[in-house]
């Protein structure tokens, strides 16, 4: 059984781990910038940017889940979005993701969220499938646009 809980301070360095690690799985291995000091501070700092659940099973961390609220003009809401979600290989398919997903929902509805919300890779079927299996619907006709480095930079004007 998979026990989910809120991240402390001292999971800082398996939520880098796991971090890590999803980065390979997306084939972006050498795209993570965060620190343990930097998550500690967006987590855990005087004003936390995001929050974070750990997945275990038998005490052993197996994945998490890292999350934040956004916020829709048309419900009038807050929402909650899902950054990233991670369960390690040989965890995979024993209910970790789904209890972790399960557990955001319970924490969106008790927030009185209008929307639970993320982005999948196109190429994650694995993922997809899982996806559609607890009920959520692609958002087909949006695109998700980012600006980034030296064309934030330019855009800010402060080139």
């Amino acid at each position: 059984m998979t026990d989910i809980r809120p991240a402390t301070h001292a999971d800082v360095a398996t939520i880098l781990r796991f971090i890590r690690e999803l980065a390979v799985y997306e084939r972006e291995p050498d795209a993570v910038e965060a620190t343990e000091a930097s998550l500690a501070q967006a987590l855990f700092g005087e004003h936390p940017a995001a929050e974070a659940l750990m997945a275990e099973v038998g005490g052993e961390p197996v994945g998490f889940a890292l999350f934040f609220h956004n916020f829709s003009t048309w419900t009038g809401k807050r929402g909650l979005y899902l950054e990233d979600l991670y369960v390690t290989p040989d965890a995979r398919g024993q209910g970790a993701g789904r209890a972790l997903l399960a557990h955001l929902a319970g924490i969106a509805l008790d927030r009185g969220c209008g929307r639970f919300e993320w982005s999948v890779l196109d190429w994650n079927t694995p993922a997809i499938d899982f996806y559609r299996k607890i009920g959520a619907v692609p958002m087909e006709e949006w695109t998700i646009q980012r600006v980034t480095g030296d064309a934030m930079v330019r855009l800010a004007g402060r080139n």
